[in-house]
C-alpha cells in the first residue's frame, strides 16, 4: 500500500491515508481518533489490516490534497553519510565504520512544497536517498532480522548547506524545510528486498544521479543492526540511508541548488518526490 500524510482540503486539519490509482482515501475518518495520524497507526501495528479495508468511494483525487511529511512527527531521524562508493570518492572519505549524522523533525518538509535555501548561502546542495520508516519497538536487533522491524519505504531529498558542513554534519543538515520526505510510504510486504531499487535525482529534467541501492555500502539490514545497539528505535522513526555520487560541490563547476530550481527524487516501486527552491 501506499499510505501518506496530508492536510484534508476539506477542514485543513492533518489527516492520512492511502492512495490508489490517484484518488486519496482519508483512513483517519474511517478508523476513528484512535489513529490520528500515520505514526500512531504504525505504532498500533494495523498497516497489514488496512489491506482488508473496503476502499470503495475515495475522499480526494490526489492533485485536491496538500501533502505533509510523511511522518510529520518522527522522534529520530539518523542519516547515513557515505554510503556508496562513488561518493566516499568524492568526498575522500576512508572511515571503516558508518558515518552518522541526525536531522530535526521541523527540517522536513512535504512533497510539492517549497524547499527553503538559506539566503546567506550559495552553496544549497542536493542528495536523493531512501528513507527507511521503521515499524515497531527495535533494539539490538540482528541484521537477519532487522528488515521485518521496517513499516515502509520512502524518498528522501537531503538539501545540505555546504558552507555551514563540516565534520560535524548536523549544522548543514538542519536548517528549516531543507529536508524534502514524501510523497508517500510503501509498505514493506511491497518491496520485499531494498537492495533491488534504483535512484535517480534531477534538477531542471537534468539527471544528477542514478544508482542502484544494491551498492551501498552498508546495507539497511546491517545498518538497523548498528543503530539499534546503540538507540532503540521506536514505531515511525526514520533512517535516511545515504546518497550517490554526482552531488554539485564535487562537479566541475560546481552545482548548486537556487531560486525556482525543481529538485526530484525517483526510487523504483515507491514514487517520485518533487519539490521547488524557494529563497528565504
Amino acid at each position: 500500500m501506499k499510505l501518506l500524510s496530508f492536510l484534508s482540503p476539506l477542514t485543513h486539519e492533518k489527516t492520512w491515508g492511502c492512495v490508489k490509482n490517484d484518488n486519496v482515501y482519508d483512513l483517519k475518518k474511517q478508523l476513528g481518533d484512535n489513529y490520528p495520524d500515520l505514526k500512531s497507526a504504525i505504532s498500533n501495528n494495523i498497516l497489514s489490516e488496512l489491506k482488508q479495508l473496503k476502499l470503495e468511494h475515495p475522499d480526494y483525487a490526489l492533485n485536491e490534497i496538500h501533502f505533509l511529511p510523511v511522518i510529520d512527527n518522527p522522534n529520530k531521524i539518523i542519516c547515513v553519510g557515505m554510503n556508496y562508493p562513488e561518493k566516499r570518492k568524492e568526498f575522500e572519505q576512508s572511515t571503516n565504520a558508518p558515518t552518522l549524522f541526525i536531522r530535526f523533525p521541523d527540517s522536513l518538509v512535504a512533497h510539492n512544497e517549497f524547499m527553503h535555501k538559506p539566503n546567506s548561502t550559495n552553496e544549497f546542495d542536493y542528495e536523493g536517498e531512501l528513507a527507511v520508516i521503521i515499524g515497531k519497538t527495535t533494539s539490538n536487533v540482528s541484521k537477519e532480522n532487522a528488515l521485518e522491524h521496517v513499516a515502509g519505504y520512502s524518498c528522501f531529498m537531503d538539501g545540505s548547506v555546504r558552507d555551514m558542513q563540516y565534520t560535524w554534519f548536523t549544522s548543514g543538515k538542519n536548517w528549516p524545510k531543507t529536508g524534502g520526505f514524501g510523497p508517500w510510504l510503501v509498505t514493506s510486504d511491497e518491496i520485499t528486498d531494498p537492495q533491488k531499487l534504483h535512484i535517480t535525482t534531477s534538477l531542471n529534467g537534468l539527471q544528477v544521479q542514478s544508482e542502484s541501492t544494491g551498492n551501498m555500502i552498508y546495507s539497511i539490514s546491517y545498518l538497523i543492526e548498528y543503530i539499534s545497539r546503540f538507540s532503540k528505535l521506536e514505531a515511525g522513526d526514520v533512517i535516511i540511508t545515504g546518497s550517490p555520487g554526482g552531488v554539485g560541490k564535487k562537479r566541475t563547476p560546481p552545482l548548486f541548488m537556487k531560486e525556482g530550481d525543481i529538485i526530484e527524487v525517483e526510487i523504483s516501486q515507491i514514487g517520485k518526490l518533487k519539490n521547488k527552491i524557494l529563497d528565504c
